[in-house]
């Protein structure tokens, strides 16, 4: 009862506005495990009891951030506590204090200093237990990541009739599942409400590094340039600062767990825990390293998406060198271009690009070197694939190098060849994703009116699909005027007028003709544009049916309008003929 009463009162009174976004909770003492905030809140919703929901849902993700800041606190603190630091390589010399049985003692006592450190620095930060009290399992770590709160957080805000919030919560939700229909058909109810304002739709979750990023690029475009450099620079840093956060995840009890459970499903050999104390100290820091090196991808992966910007960090220091060199700051600009070369070393075009800033100069800068930040980060990198790629040849464990930017003479000669192959692999040689069926797609609206009547299983084929009112009834007017004004018999056949059957003839258009015609005067400029947009439209839709995940690009449109010689009926109809499906890369040549 006690409990109920303080998660009520972190409620707003009533009548009372809150400020944009979540407004931020009073903590409970001690912080309770996010896991059976959650489980709580979604029962609450269940009864119906919205209030309760609210303040249970929201305290469960205030938990699961604050256990996260403890967790990065406290390994980075712990870290620089005197006595906890890791003594250098043993050395060989049997009379040195490094040598094997004396070195063996001082890592043993670090770790057992740094594990006392931490477990103190835990207990004071998320009560006597520390992390440990603080597990979440695998399937709501996922529904975490998910946002899934925010799905319930919604719906409860709009039975509390606060809407602005109930907007967030299903924008900020909406954003990480894209391709959830519920979420979008509540956002298309959300839009046609009186008193929603447009600043309402704002994602609650927005990682501060794509916020930063985002503006910066968008200052770019504007040619803002000046303006841009200090969000581009924070963006950067946030960057580095998410991996750091990233990677302290990587050494707690629950993600530990999650990597083992990973591991055993996808059938990847790993050490054998069970064998003794080495194996399983091994096994332990392989998992840890593995989980570091997938830090970079996740953060250059935007909430929603399934793949991370390539290149990410080159990319924003090649955005940075320039931004820099534009303003003026060439030596900012040539430590950027420096910094790019610390992942491409034979960059002809960076190496250019400084020999430029160099004459520019006028006078030779050796005190000029790459981003401490970015030195940082890539010898820290390379530091541990060499010894994840050193298990993979001595202890039979598996590793996927996410970075192209890994020099080969780290690899070792008996992997090159394997991994070689596996990144030329090419991206068509995987399965496409079947489209959705009916049942999922009939109440999806693309565009306003457009709804699926038709999938391939009543079709009796594949990737096949009917789609209703692409346009309206006066649109299909303008089109049909257009063709009786511009269509050429048997164009888009080879010139044959009947080539299919000599009872039917055949007329098309294409929209090189009908723009060209417009241009001319021949026909309105309103049919000739419609008719692109309706290409454009078709395009939209058939790449939103059949490849979400893959840009779908039009090699020829055609407007065909067939008649019945015999009875002399019409019907008309647009088809598109659609070329080779292609992934575009997101990394700038640099």
């Amino acid at each position: 009862m006690l409990s109920l009463l303080l998660l009520l009162l972190l409620l707003p009174a009533r009548g009372c506005v809150e400020a944009p976004g979540l407004a931020k909770l009073p903590r409970l003492a001690p912080l309770q495990s996010p896991d059976l905030l959650y489980a709580d809140g979604v029962r609450a919703y269940a009864t119906g009891a919205w209030e309760r929901a609210v303040a249970l849902l929201r305290e469960a993700l205030r938990s699961r951030a604050e256990v996260g800041r403890a967790r990065r606190d406290c390994g980075a603190r712990c870290a620089a506590e005197p006595g906890t630091e890791l003594p250098p390589v043993p050395s060989s010399d049997p009379g040195s204090d490094l040598s094997p049985g004396p070195w063996e003692r001082l890592l043993l006592r670090a770790a057992l200093r740094r594990a006392e450190c931490v477990s103190q620095c835990a207990a004071r930060r998320l009560g006597p237990r520390g992390a440990a009290g603080h597990r979440v399992v695998r399937a709501l770590q996922n529904a975490f990541r998910r946002r899934e709160p925010y799905n319930y957080l919604q719906r409860a805000y709009y039975k509390l009739k606060k809407l602005d919030l109930a907007v967030a919560a299903a924008h900020t939700f909406y954003v990480a599942n894209p391709k959830h229909l519920q979420i979008r058909e509540d956002l298309v109810k959300y839009h046609r409400m009186s008193g929603v304002r447009r600043q309402s739709f704002r994602d609650l979750e927005k990682p501060l590094h794509w916020v930063a990023y985002d503006e910066g690029l968008e200052l770019l475009k504007r040619q803002e340039v000046a303006a841009a450099l200090p969000l581009l620079e924070e963006a950067l840093r946030e960057s580095l600062a998410q991996m750091e956060n990233c990677r302290a995840q990587c050494e707690g009890p629950e993600e530990q767990l999650t990597e083992e459970e990973e591991k055993e499903e996808e059938g990847e050999a790993q050490p054998d825990s069970q064998s003794g104390l080495y194996e399983a100290i091994a096994g332990h820091w392989i998992r840890v390293l593995q989980c570091r090196q997938r830090c970079p991808g996740a953060v250059a992966t935007r909430p929603g998406q399934d793949s991370p910007i390539s290149d990410f960090l080159p990319i924003q220091l090649w955005q940075l060198q320039k931004a820099h060199a534009q303003v003026g700051n060439l030596s900012q600009a040539m430590e950027n271009a420096l910094s790019i070369l610390l992942f491409y070393p034979e960059d002809e075009a960076v190496k250019g690009t400084l020999n430029k800033y160099q004459k520019l100069l006028g006078e030779q800068r050796p005190d000029l070197s790459a981003r401490e930040d970015i030195r940082h980060f890539v010898f820290q990198s390379l530091g541990e694939k060499k010894l994840l790629y050193y298990a993979m040849i001595h202890l039979g464990t598996s590793f996927k190098d996410p970075d192209p930017w890994t020099p080969d003479d780290l690899i070792p000669e008996g992997l090159r060849k394997k991994l070689r192959e596996d990144q030329e692999k090419r991206p068509w040689d995987s399965k496409l994703p079947e489209p959705e069926s009916l049942a999922k797609w009939r109440d999806s609206h693309f565009l306003d009116g457009v709804t699926l009547t038709q999938d391939a299983g009543q079709l009796n084929g594949s990737e096949r699909a009917v789609l209703d009112g692409l346009l309206t009834p006066a649109e299909c007017e303008i089109l049909l005027q257009l063709a009786k004004d511009a269509a050429k018999t048997g164009d888009g056949y080879r010139s044959r007028r009947s080539p299919h059957t000599p009872h039917e003839l055949f007329e098309g258009l294409t929209v090189l003709r009908a723009a060209q015609l417009a241009r001319a005067g021949a026909v309105g400029r309103r049919g000739a544009k419609l008719l692109l947009e309706a290409s454009e439209r078709a395009r939209n839709l058939t790449q939103a049916y059949f490849s979400p995940e893959w840009p779908l690009h039009l090699s020829f449109t055609h407007l065909v309008c067939r008649s019945a010689i015999d009875v002399g009926s019409s019907i008309s109809m647009m088809t598109s003929r659609v070329g080779t499906c292609s992934l575009l890369s997101q990394m700038p040549s640099l």
